[in-house]
């Protein structure tokens, strides 16, 4: 890095410049200071950091009582918008105080909008600060910390975001930034900045060395019309000088290692003078970040899903490389491209924005979400994409074919109960000619498909099961029957209704009618004389004929219930 000296001699340029932007880091409220500039309050702009209270601030302005801490991810980021084109002093301030109590001040990084920034050193009871000068790119600028040592957690205590004229500075290209190392004002006696510097720049009174004087001017206006970098009038009523021509003054106000002379000119009768000094590194080529496809892609994203995305997504997406996104994966290209995506379980509602540009991405995983709506056609035209996790969201509809039938992609899409996985498991119906495709959830369909079967399989099988019972259990009747006429039969041939008689047990008639009427003749008391004998007799033989009528009907018909509902062939009973 080359250091660059600026001389101010001349002040003073008014003009109307955008709105200062103030962070007072750990402060929950909006308020304006003793020098009338306005503060915001960063309480609610992150969900992963604590606002803690310094112990002792000294001396040390309001702004410094409170700072915010981050104790998660690898880098937590500031963004602030709309400033596309803009030239931008930025200055990060940190004041340790022993918030924590353990009297441990720490140090982290510091970057912006992807580039390198400086390492800051905290210090116990003294207030730190840092200033960058650059040219912003892009309608966001963004100002990240990250930590570097194991329980070291980056704070900050205020960030300010002041635009400059953009005839300032000159001599910085956009490539390039300036990096603070001093900015003095000699021969005063306070600190000069906001209200004196429009900018708040903060000129520091340098210390006079010895053989140097400090004058100051009695003039009454000071013209400042050709003067480089808008200084302000405070800073050039007061200068050193020397007393002889001969002499030089040294001045090192980047460094004790490094020192300039100031020399009288030849033709010169006065001393050498200065008022005040600025002294920046220049940086390394600033990056172009990561590639702007991509941080279209991503932010359509964060659009879909600004009630998540946006609170947990600032800064560039790759850069610095050690400190790119946890839930992305970067290429190694001077431009990274975004190479996989993995956004599960971040509670995503809502359908998926088109990300097309993001053409780069080999890996996206979705799992774990309640996204809904169809699965979008872009996605299978990504050409580098191998592996698809869309499990466990709300997708409906049918699986593009440009993913299903993909073999080089390895595609998860189960958990979508709404989700059609194959053609089979659509349907679709046309409605005034228009075709709209239905979905049916694949593990619905299996089981109301297996239903029909079921039942078309059990209910014959259980009328066959239970006609064949009451088969068997009237074959085993009748069985019995016959038995019972035979044996009744044999016992008395000699009787009336004997074998030898019509009717008898040659005839199944009678059989039937023996059976039952031996049934009944147990319950009946004998007979007292042959007129009721023969009385009974002739009840009994009418009964007997009737029974036998009854039996035979009843019989016949549930052999034809028995053909009709079980639809088998008469040879079969």
């Amino acid at each position: 890095m080359a250091t660059c000296l600026v001389f101010l001699f001349l002040a003073f340029f008014a003009f109307s410049a955008n709105a200062y932007v103030n962070f007072d880091c750990g402060a929950s409220d909006d308020y304006t200071d003793e020098r009338n500039l306005a503060w915001t309050g960063d309480d609610g702009l992150f969900q992963n950091s604590q606002a803690a209270v310094v112990q002792s601030r000294n001396t040390l302005p309001h702004v410094m009582s409170t700072l915010r801490v981050f104790t998660t991810r690898k880098k937590n980021c500031y963004s602030i918008s709309d400033v596309k084109g803009s030239l931008l002093l930025v200055r990060a301030s940190f004041f340790y105080g022993n918030y924590d109590g353990k009297s441990s001040p720490p140090s982290f990084d510091m970057h912006f909008d992807g580039n390198e920034w400086t390492t800051v050193q905290t210090s116990l009871d003294q207030l730190v600060n840092y200033e960058v000068v650059y040219a912003s790119g892009s309608d966001t600028t963004s100002i990240c910390l990250s930590q570097t040592q194991p329980n070291q957690f980056p704070f900050i205590s205020a960030l300010e975001v002041t635009p400059l004229d953009s005839k300032m500075y000159s001599y910085l290209d956009p490539i390039h930034a300036l990096f603070l190392r001093s900015r003095v004002a000699y021969g005063a006696d306070a600190t000069v900045r906001y209200p004196d510097d429009y900018y708040d720049r903060i000129w520091d009174p340098a210390t006079v060395g010895s053989g140097v004087t400090s004058v100051a001017s009695d003039a009454s206006f000071i013209s400042t019309a050709n003067a480089p970098d808008n200084p302000p009038r405070e800073v050039l009523q007061n200068a050193i000088t020397i007393s002889s021509t001969s002499d030089s003054i040294s001045i090192n106000p980047a460094s004790s290692n490094t020192s300039f002379l100031l020399i009288a000119d030849p033709d010169s009768t006065l001393p050498p003078l200065v008022n005040a000094v600025e002294a920046f590194s220049i940086s390394n080529r600033l990056t172009d970040g990561t590639n702007s496809k991509d941080v279209q892609g991503i932010s359509e994203l964060q659009k879909a899903f600004s009630d998540v995305l946006e609170v947990f997504w600032s800064g560039d997406p790759c850069l610095p490389s050690p400190y790119t996104w946890e839930w992305t994966t970067c290429s190694n290209d001077t431009i990274p491209r975004i190479t996989a995506l993995d956004l599960s379980s971040f509670n995503l509602s809502g359908e998926l924005p088109d990300f097309s540009s993001m053409d780069a991405l080999v890996t996206i995983n979705l799992q774990n979400n309640s996204i809904t709506g169809p699965i979008p056609d872009f996605l299978g035209a990504l050409p580098n994409l191998k592996e698809l996790n869309l499990a466990d969201n709300s997708f409906s509809g049918p699986v593009p074919p440009s993913l299903s039938s993909n073999k080089k992609l390895k595609l998860v899409v189960s958990g979508n109960p709404d989700l059609c996985v194959s053609s089979k498991s659509c349907q679709t119906t046309s409605t005034d000619g228009n075709t709209t495709s239905s979905s049916v959830p694949s593990g619905s369909r299996k089981k109301s498909s297996k239903l029909p079967v079921i039942l078309g399989t059990t209910i014959p099988i259980f009328v066959i099961f239970w006609a064949l019972v009451a088969f068997l259990l009237h074959h085993k009747r009748k069985t019995a029957a016959i038995a019972a006429v035979t044996t009744g039969q044999t016992g008395g041939a000699n009787r009336p209704g004997g074998a030898n008689r019509p009717g008898g047990a040659n005839n199944m008639t009678g059989k039937i009618g023996g059976a039952v009427i031996n049934e009944i003749r147990v319950k009946l008391p004998r007979p007292n004389n042959d007129r009721e004998w023969r009385s009974r007799e002739s009840t009994s033989r009418e009964w007997r004929s009737r029974m036998e009528i009854k039996r035979i009907h009843i019989n016949e018909n549930a052999i034809w219930w028995m053909r009709k509902t079980i639809s088998l062939p008469s040879s079969n009973l």
